[in-house]
């Protein structure tokens, strides 16, 4: 079990994206007002805030609480600002952590994030600490059951992006950031929705992690993931798939 797609069946296993409606819709208003503040309120001009859009409709969020997300972040009506960071990390046995937040209090934000990385052996690092591990990149994940790779290519590649890869039950997209949206909206005139679509930290190499520090590793993610302000994160361990089984027990 190795790399980003491995975490997204880590969650699923645990039940953590069935989950919490209230948590998902939280997330998606900061991130529609955020996209709004950034570049307008125009789907069709501003492509980030078009995926989000996407995005909140197919968790069902009602139409209008997406546009009132959108009028806070365009200034329209009022509302808590939220402002976008990044932080990095040390899990156990030395594995590299990314976190990407929404949130309106950075103070308070940094604060929860120390507490929970120290309770679960890891603790905060200086600013490009381990970011230099990790590669921007545009990441789809697409169910084998979904597409046939040579279908599946084509598409990929005349829309810009750069590799298709196979992840054992998945197909993993890749491209650069630039690119992601415009292959994105390839994919899914194919008829398919991804298992996960994002502008990720891919990690250049993996670390493995056995026993003890395995399953701390696993237990911290999910702690990460869970945090209100946390929109993703990303680690560069490798584990076995007992070492997962052993972390939820």
């Amino acid at each position: 079990m190795s790399g980003h797609s491995k975490w997204a069946s880590i969650k699923h296993k645990k039940g953590a994206l069935d989950a919490k409606r209230g948590k998902i819709f939280s997330r998606i208003i900061k991130e529609l007002t955020v996209a709004a503040r950034a570049a307008g309120g125009d789907p069709d001009m501003n492509p980030r805030l078009r995926t989000v859009i996407a995005d909140a409709k197919a968790q069902n969020m009602p139409a209008d609480n997406i546009k009132r997300a959108i009028r806070r972040g365009t200034g329209e009506e009022p509302g808590v600002s939220y402002e976008e960071a990044q932080y990095e990390a040390y899990g156990p046995g030395g594995a590299a952590v990314i976190m990407d937040v929404l949130t309106d209090n950075k103070n308070r934000t940094v604060g929860e994030l120390r507490h929970l990385l120290t309770k679960h052996g890891g603790n905060l690092a200086e600013t490009n600490a381990v970011a230099w591990m990790f590669s921007k990149r545009g990441y789809i994940v697409v169910p084998k059951s979904k597409a046939k790779e040579d279908d599946l290519m084509a598409v990929v590649l005349d829309a810009g992006g750069d590799d298709l890869r196979d992840d054992d039950d998945n197909w993993e997209v890749l491209s650069s950031p630039e690119a992601f949206h415009g292959v994105l909206e390839a994919v899914k005139k194919l008829g398919i929705e991804p298992d996960a679509a994002e502008i990720s930290m891919l990690p250049q190499n993996y670390l493995k992690l056995e026993g003890k520090a395995a399953q701390q590793m696993v237990r911290l993610m999910d702690a990460l993931d869970e945090h209100d302000d946390i929109r993703h994160v990303w680690s560069n361990f490798d584990i076995e798939e007992k070492e997962i089984e052993a972390s939820l027990a």
